[in-house]
């Protein structure tokens, strides 16, 4: 058994990065996948709250690196997911307690005994950034298809190709159709024409996304909502599988966007 570790990250904050890594890791245990997810996030650790995993925490990632506890400490169960862990981020520390090398360190120790580990990156470039691109296999870039968002996100692109990392992949997050056909809102072809990386999800607005989150019951759990169908078909590709995108009310979507391996 040997990880592939999958970053998730963004340009700006707010576009639901982290709500996408707990869907994901959920999605890919929920096919049999023995996952760790790991918030990198110092400072505003939030994957353990939608998990609904806070009440758990003992010791966290800072701890891990500084030799307060061992590894397999640190990883909390999830408790509905046998085969889903989690090793949550330092509350009260900053970014500097953790360094690009540390993650490789932890990542590499990860890597015989799980089939995925996703890093929860924080937005922006500075060092939680350089932290969690550094060990990693693929990496996605979530953003919402709002100018703001897009520009940012097409900053990290830039910065990723000058580190030398392989293309990451794009998730469209919280995308409204009956908006793009007002004009409204960016369409999956404007956001997709702006940055030119290959699209693994699209991810619908959905109010039950936020309800999910505040339980600590991520929509991937059941996958009867589009959103939840949507996160579960990301991990299918993540997985090697081409699913087709859901429709949402836009033609050729699979065509366009089809992943391509």
């Amino acid at each position: 058994m040997t990880a592939k570790i999958i970053t998730v990250t963004s340009g700006k904050g707010g576009v639901g990065k982290t709500t996408t890594v707990a869907n994901i890791s959920v999605a890919l245990a929920l096919e049999g996948k023995k996952v760790v997810c790991i918030d990198g996030d110092i400072g505003l650790r939030n994957l353990d709250v939608i998990l609904g995993l806070e009440n758990r925490i003992v010791y966290d990632l800072v701890d891990i690196v500084e030799g307060r506890c061992r590894t397999r400490q640190a990883m909390i169960r999830d408790k509905r997911l046998p085969d889903l862990f989690l090793i949550p981020a330092a509350q009260i520390r900053d970014k500097n307690a953790v360094s690009p090398s540390d993650m490789i360190r932890l990542c590499d120790e990860l890597k015989p005994e799980v089939d995925f580990i996703l890093i929860d990156s924080p937005a922006g470039i500075e060092r939680g950034f350089r932290n969690s691109i550094a060990p990693a296999d693929q990496i996605l870039i979530v953003t919402n298809p709002e100018m703001s968002a897009v520009r940012d996100a097409d900053r990290v692109i830039g910065l990723l190709e000058a580190d030398g990392k392989n293309p990451p992949s794009l998730i469209i997050n919280r995308l409204n159709p009956s908006m793009v056909r007002r004009g409204d809102m960016l369409s999956m072809e404007d956001v997709f024409d702006l940055l030119r990386i290959d699209v693994i999800g699209i991810i619908p607005e959905d109010e039950n996304v936020i309800l999910a989150s505040n339980k600590g019951t991520p929509l991937a759990l059941d996958g009867k909502t589009k959103a939840g169908q949507a996160f579960r078909n990301i991990s299918r590709r993540l997985n090697g599988e081409q699913v087709p995108f859901l429709d949402l009310n836009h033609q050729n979507i699979w065509d366009r966007f089809g992943w391509r391996r």
